[in-house]
């Protein structure tokens, strides 16, 4: 073939494989509804599903796949989550080490609230690990009690971030309404000596969690705080603007919140 011919034969080759890139990327909802049905009676299936949310890539979820409700209890109630946090906070401590305190007062280390530093497994354990729709009247009763559990390897974050001399903030999408009983729980779990306990206020309803949260990010960087670093459950916990310098996902397969 001339140089001329294979010139030819190569860009349309090049367009055939781009038209079918376009057709494999943009599979119809129901061959993939279809497929992931199918994949849910693989035993290893679960286990996958707990990769593709932890790494943020499964998008908006709203509850536990049916056939995954026994994995997530094994795990939640299982030395493997426990483990999994504890490695966690091993890199935070590791990172929070190298960081040169100024002994200004300015130096802040931001912590999520739920399924970060406290636990809620008491709840989940009565509602499905997830696997029902979220109810927010019977979650807000549950808050009020304010009987949650600490997160072992959080707690010992948390207490030694403070001993290496950070500032310690809370931010919660818990609402302003439940600052008593949130203090409180924080106080009988041992988080005690935060710099300050931030929640939702009447003009941040309606904000995604991602906005809310940068946003209130944004305003302690204002005030003059180095945001160093940054621990939660969920990704919209850690991203959008405004973020800390390293950020630390926990794990959490019982919910998804954007």
């Amino acid at each position: 073939m001339d140089s001329g011919g294979f010139a030819v034969a190569f860009i349309l080759l090049s367009l055939a494989a781009s038209s079918l890139s376009e057709r494999l990327i943009r599979l119809p909802l129901p061959l993939y509804s279809d497929a992931l049905r199918y994949r849910q009676n693989d035993d290893s299936f679960c286990e996958s599903w707990k990769f593709l949310i932890e790494s943020n890539d499964a998008g908006v979820w709203y509850v536990v796949p049916e056939s995954c409700v026994k994995f997530v209890k094994e795990y939640m109630n299982g030395e493997r989550y426990r483990s999994d946090s504890e490695v966690i906070v091993d890199y935070a401590l590791e990172y929070a080490k190298t960081v040169n305190i100024s002994g200004d007062g300015r130096d802040a280390w931001i912590f999520d609230v739920d399924e970060t530093l406290l636990s809620n497994l008491p709840y989940y354990v009565n509602h499905g690990y997830g696997s029902e729709i979220f109810d927010e009247k019977s979650f807000d009763e549950w808050v009020d009690l304010a009987e949650a559990p600490a997160l072992p390897a959080s707690f010992r974050l948390y207490t030694e971030l403070l001993q290496l001399g950070f500032k310690i903030f809370l931010l919660t999408g818990r609402s302003e309404f439940q600052r008593e009983c949130t203090d409180k729980n924080l106080q009988y779990a041992g988080f005690t000596n935060y710099e300050k306990l931030i929640l939702r206020g009447d003009s941040d309803l309606g904000k995604s969690a991602t906005l809310y949260k940068s946003e209130k990010r944004q305003i302690l960087k204002d005030e003059g705080y180095r945001v160093y670093g940054s621990s939660g459950d969920q990704w919209s916990d850690l991203f959008g603007f405004a973020t800390a310098n390293r950020s630390f996902k926990l794990p959490n397969p019982m919910y998804y919140v954007a």
